[in-house]
C-alpha cells in the first residue's frame, strides 16, 4: 500500500498543482495522512495476501479527495478549472466507489479493513468539499454537519463507548452517504444556482442528522 502511495503522490502533486500550487503542501498531507492511518488498520484487518483491486481503487479516491484539497487555496470561485476541480474529481471519486465494492466481492478479497478504509475515505471526501465550500461562502453552517458529522459521532463514541459497538449493514445508511456526496458535488460546480445552496444544503444536512439519530438511537436501545 505504501507503494501504491508513493506512486500515486506524483499524480496527486501535479493535479494539486493545475487547481492551486499553494494546495500542494496540503494534498501531501491528507494524501499522507491518509495512508498513515490506513496502513496500520491493513495488518489488523486484512486477512488477504493480497491488497486486492479494490484497496487499490480507494487509494485512488484517497489520492483524488488529497488533490480536491488543493481547492481550499483557490482566492475566489473561478469558472475554469480550478472552479471545477471540486466538482469533477469528487464526482470521479464517488463513481469509483461503486467499483472497489464490486472488485472486492469479485475478486474473493472482501475483508473488515476493505470497508472501513472505503468509510473513511468518504468522510474524508466529505470534509474536504464542505471546507471547501464553506471557505467560498456557499452555504453556512449547515456545512459543517455534511462534513464533519462522522468525525463528531467518532469523537461522541470516546466518551460515551456504547457509540462505538458495531452497527448492522444499512441500505438508508449507504442512500443518505450517495445523496450526502452528491448535494456536496452539486453545490461545488460553479453553475450552481445561488438561490438552491440555501435549500440543498440544509435539506441535505437534515438526512444526515437524521440518519445518525437513528443509528443513535438503536445502539442507545443495545448499551
Amino acid at each position: 500500500m505504501i507503494g501504491l502511495g508513493l506512486c500515486l503522490a506524483i499524480p496527486t502533486l501535479v493535479l494539486a498543482w493545475t487547481i492551486s500550487p499553494a494546495g500542494m503542501p496540503a494534498s501531501l498531507a491528507v494524501l499522507a495522512l491518509g495512508l498513515g492511518l490506513a496502513v496500520p488498520g491493513l495488518a489488523r484487518g486484512h486477512r488477504h495476501e493480497r491488497l486486492g483491486g479494490a484497496n487499490a481503487v480507494t487509494t485512488l479516491r484517497l489520492a483524488l479527495v488529497a488533490a480536491i484539497a488543493a481547492s481550499a487555496f483557490v482566492p475566489a470561485p473561478q469558472t475554469g478549472w480550478a472552479g471545477w476541480a471540486p466538482t469533477a474529481l469528487a464526482a470521479l471519486a464517488l463513481s469509483l466507489d461503486a467499483v472497489d465494492g464490486w472488485l472486492a466481492r469479485r475478486q474473493g478479497l472482501s475483508s473488515a479493513f476493505g470497508a472501513r478504509y472505503d468509510m473513511e475515505v468518504d468522510s474524508a471526501l466529505a470534509a474536504i468539499l464542505a471546507m471547501v465550500l464553506l471557505l467560498r461562502g456557499v452555504a453556512g453552517a449547515e456545512l459543517l454537519v455534511l462534513g464533519g458529522a462522522r468525525y463528531a459521532f467518532v469523537a461522541a463514541a470516546w466518551r460515551w463507548p456504547w457509540l462505538g459497538q458495531p452497527l448492522p449493514e444499512s441500505l438508508r445508511r449507504k442512500t443518505v452517504c450517495v445523496v450526502q456526496i452528491a448535494a456536496l458535488l452539486a453545490l461545488a460546480a460553479p453553475v450552481f444556482p445561488a438561490g438552491l445552496a440555501g435549500l440543498v444544503a440544509p435539506v441535505a444536512a437534515l438526512l444526515v442528522a437524521w440518519s445518525f439519530g437513528v443509528d443513535i438511537r438503536w445502539l442507545a436501545r443495545r448499551a
